[in-house]
């Protein structure tokens, strides 16, 4: 589909789906729904096997919202807002592919709490990042008091939205809210590696690992437990985990089986 404020392209099975709205990547209602219709169709492309989420543009991953748009905003036009932003972050829970984030320049707000629902968080060295809407009377509207303490725990979580400060790159990851920190020239081609390295596991097992995590860890243990088992028990008949032992027993490379689309 034609873009506005996204590019996209596909490199080896990798779909990179990236905010494009100079000058900073500034969200408006319309950049919100397109970036759910461009996960929508990357991950409902059966020759895509993960999703990279970063930013097209050099210096700014994204400021977030664009607060000349909020000033205008009542309580239902916000509530419309958040139930946008709530229905993409669902979908990236949901997904049944890789999510990875590649991050530089200033990563706030908005912007950054989409990725927040990635799976691996790759920053550049010169990324800032943080949730400042403390500091207009404001909450994070777009997911990021669920997720944050999901990642980082809640203390952490708290005194990163109290505090409303931009961090840099390694204090993030320090508390835990990106896996990887590189030089900002070897961004893309560290994210596309590990994507691509990604993308030649069994699919289907790594739908079913993504799942238990994401949505187990937010149901009691026991139900995380039944998800855990009930994932396992489908895999063993699949033809990629007889693959994988017969593969493993006579020392050569698996050759899995390509999934549908979903």
């Amino acid at each position: 589909m034609p873009y506005q404020f996204l590019k996209a392209h596909v490199e080896e099975r990798v779909g990179w789906l990236e905010y494009n709205h100079p000058p900073m990547n500034a969200f408006s209602l319309e950049m919100l729904r397109e970036l759910d219709g461009g996960l929508e169709e990357l991950l409902g492309d059966p020759g895509v096997r993960v999703v990279v989420v970063a930013s097209a543009l050099e210096k700014s991953f994204s400021v977030g919202a664009d607060l000349r748009l909020l000033q205008a905003m009542g309580a239902e036009e916000m509530r419309l807002w958040a139930a946008t932003s709530h229905g993409t972050v669902l979908r990236m829970r949901r997904a049944r592919k890789p999510l990875l984030a590649a991050i530089h320049g200033t990563a706030v707000g908005g912007g950054l709490e989409f990725v927040l629902n990635c799976d691996i968080r790759f920053a550049a060295a010169d990324a800032r990042l943080g949730q400042p809407e403390i500091n207009i009377a404001f909450i994070p509207p777009a997911g990021a008091t669920q997720a944050l303490p999901r990642l980082i725990g809640r203390p952490r979580a708290l005194r990163f939205l109290y505090e409303g400060t931009l961090v840099s790159a390694d204090e993030a990851l320090a508390m835990g809210l990106v896996d990887f920190v590189v030089p900002p020239e070897r961004l893309r081609k560290k994210v596309q590696a590990y994507a691509v390295a990604l993308s030649r596991k069994p699919a289907e097992a790594l739908a079913a690992m993504r799942r238990c995590v994401t949505e187990g860890m937010a149901a009691p243990y026991e139900d995380g437990l039944h998800m855990e088992r009930e994932a396992a028990a489908h895999l063993a008949g699949t033809p990629d985990f007889a693959e994988g032992l017969l593969a493993f027993l006579e020392k050569r490379p698996p050759r899995w089986v390509e999934p549908a689309a979903g």
